[in-house]
Formats: structure tokens, C-alpha cells, sequence
């Protein structure tokens, strides 16, 4: 183990080194140069001048913005003797699976593509990159006959898969609590229990005014929320990504929502951003890939039948087919993530990212990407991926039955009798991130405190509180079936009242 004085010089010193060569670096770089020909810089203050100058500018605070994202983005430091792969996942046992996973998708993969006769890649022909081009913002009127692609996978293979996993160096004997043996998933994970989650979502208590709640209880709604859009636009202003996430734990107006949570994931749409966006175009026009036709499959099946997202159906495509490009070219960049381009092509197969609620925020398709990089980067990733993670949809799984067992022990036992299992309703919408579940204002409230609090541990607490708010509908239900149809329906339920009453209402 590192003392703490070790593990901050390596943490300062892998920032430097992947801050050193980006854009930001010769801007900041150029602008200090720049400034040296002012009057106002002396040659024996020259350090101090050109630091007053940086800050008064504005260019201190994109460098803390841009090192708050590495904070976050970054794999926590380790022994520098460490390999590789343990700096991803340190449990070998869940490295074991994540690979196992990976190679049956794969496997998968390659049976569709040999089954069809179509390669997993292709150079397109110059009059296929042609008619592309031509057709770019308007895809979604193609309609190509893609019966013959099935799903790589669906949600319930993937549960399996996580029900499976067991620690060789764990004896579940010596569990304490007969309620560890009622669930689906037997891994020993630390998760947070309700106290431990008041206490680290303390913004969220009932006393605290909530953009998302109808009534406040000591704050007239008009009086909170004109005050809190106020603060907003300061934080907006200031662009300071710390404030930006502090902010939105209690929500974000919706006029400066998309601001903020730029701000918090260090996004932005400068001109190399549009660069990097029209070469990803470019790559999307030359190549054609056989998971493009399982992205355009998807979208088609959902976006294009939904009420809420049919109207960005174009835009979904436009940035949805640089998923598999993105993961490929970062294998190449960062080799401490992956190591074999297979295992991307298994990577872009493995993820639906709940992109379609961000069209609600962004109407440019360089910046909607921007963005939907960096949550998918930060969050999304790890509910499609095998890991130890606290916010990975293994803690995720675990924690929620653990809620249920300890806090509605009769209600968990019952559906478990009739063979009802919570987690094998609710899985479907924790790996979506309940993308799809909710309305979309709903969500969105969801998600800013999925950014605020840096953590998706709140989709597990969301998962339980619904189960909580139907207990009565479900203490009734005798199959499986019946137990489905009480929460089939999610698009009413109001997100923040749920909550707030699970966390902080619930007995102890």
C-alpha cells in the first residue's frame, strides 16, 4: 500500500502527463507567451505577473475544470508495480468474468457475421460514401431490410451472467444474516446501507428545498426555485465545474441544465471538438461495420416507436454510429483500458447508451456527442461491464437487494415464494439507467443527480423506492407475471419524492 503523500505526487503526476499535449496545454501555453509583451509584466515579478494573468483572464479556471475531469476520468492510483489489468479491475475473479463475457459476445458476433456473410468491417465503395453523404442528416428515412440481425444479447443473459459470479476466496457460511442467502447475487461487495446513504446524500433530505418537488416543506416553491435559477446562472458564469456538480445535486433548472452539465463533465464545442467530431463523420462514411447495422436496428425499434424521442430519430443516428469508432480509437490511444482490438468490437456490441434523452438538451450533433462521450465515459460504461465498482451494475444489483431485504424483508420474501425475483423485474431498468422507464422530465432529474453526487449508486435507490411505493399492489401478486404488470408502468411516478421518502422516511 501507498502512504498518502505517495499517492498524490503519482495522482499530480499522471495529470500533468495527460493534460501536457492537449489543446488546453498550448493554448495556455500561447496566451502566457503572448502576454509576455505587455506593459503591465515585469521581468522580477515575471512568475507572479503572468499567474495574475492566466487567472484574470479566465484560463486558470478552464486548467481547475480540466483537472477536476481528470479526477474523475482517470483510474485511481496503484503500485507503480501493478500490471496493467489489475489497474482496471483489482478482483481477478471479476476480470475472469468481464473476459469470459466479452469472448461469448464476440463469439456471438462472429457466428451472426458468418451466418449473414457480412464482415464485421468494410471499406465502403466511393459511390456508397457518396450517396452517405449525401443522405448524413436525414438516415432515418432509409428503410433497409435488417430482419436478419438479431440482438448480440439481451438484459436477462447479461443478469445471468452477474447472477453466476462467486468469489473462490469468499465462504458464504459464514454470512451472518440468513436475508444475505435470499438474493440473486452472491458476491461479497461492500455497499451502502440507508444511514451510511443519508448521510452521503444529506442534500437530498426533506427539509431541503428540490427542483423536482411539487411542495417543499419550508420553502414556498416560487421562493425556492426563483432564488436556486438565480444561484444557477452565477455558477453558469463563473464556469466552474466544482460549483457546477455541488449545484446539481439538489437538480438544474431545466433552461440551464445543458450549461451545467457541460460544465460539470468539462465538455465543450471549441473548434477542435468539431474537428474531432467531423473526423469521426469522415471514419463513419468510409467504413462500414456490422454493428452499425445493430446500432441502426435499435434506434429504429425504439427511438423511431417512442412518443417522447421519434422526433430525433436523425439526430440518434448521427451520433449513436460513432459509438463503436470511439471505443476503437480508444483502445489504440489509452492501452491501460484494453489491450486487443477485438475486445472493442466486443465493447460497442455490449452498449445501448441512453443517448436519446440528451437531444432534449442539445441541438448540435458535435456538441450532443461531446457530452454523451463524457457520461457514457464516467458513467454508462459500468452498467454494461463486469467490475467490483461502486458504481458498477454489480454493486448496483447487490445493493438493491440488499435495500429491499433489510428495509421490506416480508415484501422480498413473498415475491421471491412466487418466484418473483425484485432484481429480475428491476434489472431492466438499472442497466438503462431507467432510460425509457421514466418520462423524460423525470429522468433528467434523475440524471443530475447521478452527475451531482459523481455516482450511479442513486439508480439502485430509485430501483428499491419504486418496489416500496407499490409494496401494497405487491404483497397481493402471485406469479411472476402479475408482479410485472404492477411495474410496468413507470411513466407517472415522480422521481424525487420517491427518494426522498425512501432514504430519509424509511424506519431504521
Amino acid at each position: 500500500m501507498m502512504d498518502e503523500s505517495t499517492e498524490l505526487s503519482l495522482t499530480i503526476a499522471q495529470i500533468v502527463q495527460r493534460l501536457k499535449g492537449s489543446h488546453l496545454h498550448s493554448q495556455i501555453e500561447r496566451q502566457a507567451k503572448e502576454c509576455l509583451h505587455q506593459p503591465d509584466i515585469k521581468l522580477e515579478s515575471l512568475k507572479e505577473d503572468v499567474r495574475s494573468f492566466l487567472k484574470t483572464s479566465g484560463w486558470e479556471r478552464k486548467l481547475q475544470n480540466a483537472v477536476y475531469r481528470e479526477l474523475h476520468v482517470q483510474l485511481p492510483p496503484s503500485h507503480p508495480a501493478a500490471p496493467p489489468e489489475h489497474l482496471k479491475e483489482p478482483l481477478a475473479y471479476m476480470r475472469k468474468a468481464q473476459a469470459s463475457w466479452e469472448k461469448r459476445v464476440l463469439k456471438s458476433l462472429n457466428s451472426m457475421s458468418t451466418e449473414l456473410g457480412v464482415p464485421l468491417a468494410r471499406m465502403r465503395p466511393a459511390v456508397e460514401q457518396k450517396e452517405l453523404t449525401n443522405k448524413w442528416n436525414e438516415m432515418g428515412t432509409d428503410e433497409p431490410d435488417l430482419s436478419r440481425f438479431r440482438p448480440v444479447y439481451a438484459p436477462k443473459d447479461f443478469l445471468e451472467v452477474l447472477i453466476s459470479l462467486r468469489n473462490p476466496n469468499h465462504d458464504s457460511s459464514e454470512d451472518i444474516s440468513a436475508r444475505s442467502h435470499w438474493g440473486l447475487i452472491q458476491v461479497p461487495l461492500n455497499v451502502r446501507d440507508i444511514p451510511q446513504l443519508r448521510q452521503a446524500y444529506s442534500e437530498l433530505n426533506l427539509t431541503t428545498g428540490q427542483l423536482g418537488i411539487d411542495d417543499h416543506a419550508h420553502v414556498h416553491p416560487d421562493l425556492f426555485e426563483n432564488d436556486y435559477v438565480q444561484i444557477g446562472k452565477k455558477v453558469v458564469a463563473d464556469q466552474d465545474s466544482a460549483a457546477a456538480q455541488q449545484y446539481s445535486r439538489q437538480g438544474c433548472p431545466t433552461g440551464l441544465r445543458a450549461e451545467l452539465w457541460a460544465l460539470i463533465l468539462n465538455s465543450t464545442n471549441q473548434p477542435p471538438d468539431v474537428m474531432h467530431y467531423e473526423q469521426l463523420k469522415a471514419g463513419v462514411i468510409q467504413h462500414d461495420l456490422l454493428v452499425d447495422n445493430l446500432i441502426y436496428k435499435d434506434v429504429k425499434l425504439t427511438a423511431s416507436n417512442d412518443d417522447y424521442y421519434f422526433v430525433f430519430e436523425d439526430f440518434l443516428y448521427q451520433v449513436m454510429c460513432f459509438s463503436p469508432l470511439y471505443v476503437l480509437m480508444l483502445l489504440f490511444q489509452e492501452e491501460h483500458r484494453m489491450s486487443r482490438i477485438k475486445q472493442g468490437v466486443c465493447v460497442c456490441v455490449c452498449v445501448c447508451p441512453p443517448v436519446a434523452p440528451l437531444c432534449f438538451l442539445y441541438n448540435e450533433p458535435s456538441k450532443l456527442y461531446s457530452v454523451f462521450r463524457e457520461m457514457y465515459i464516467r458513467y454508462f460504461f459500468r452498467l454494461h461491464s463486469i467490475s467490483s465498482s461502486p458504481s458498477g451494475i454489480v454493486s448496483l444489483c447487490l445493493q438493491f437487494e440488499r435495500l429491499l431485504q433489510t428495509h421490506l424483508p416480508q415484501l422480498f420474501y413473498h415475491l421471491r415464494q412466487i418466484g418473483a425475483q425484485p432484481l429480475r423485474i428491476a434489472f431492466k431498468w438499472m442497466v438503462r439507467a431507467f432510460s425509457g422507464y421514466l418520462s423524460t422530465d423525470q429522468l433528467l432529474l434523475l440524471w443530475d443527480r447521478i452527475l451531482g453526487y459523481d455516482s450511479l449508486e442513486v439508480v439502485a435507490v430509485l430501483a428499491a423506492a419504486v418496489f416500496a411505493f407499490r409494496a401494497e399492489n405487491l404483497m397481493e401478486v402471485t406469479s411472476l407475471a402479475s408482479a410485472e404488470a404492477v411495474l410496468a408502468d413507470l411513466s407517472t411516478l415522480k422521481v424525487m419524492p420517491l427518494i426522498q421518502i425512501f432514504l430519509f422516511a424509511t424506519a431504521i
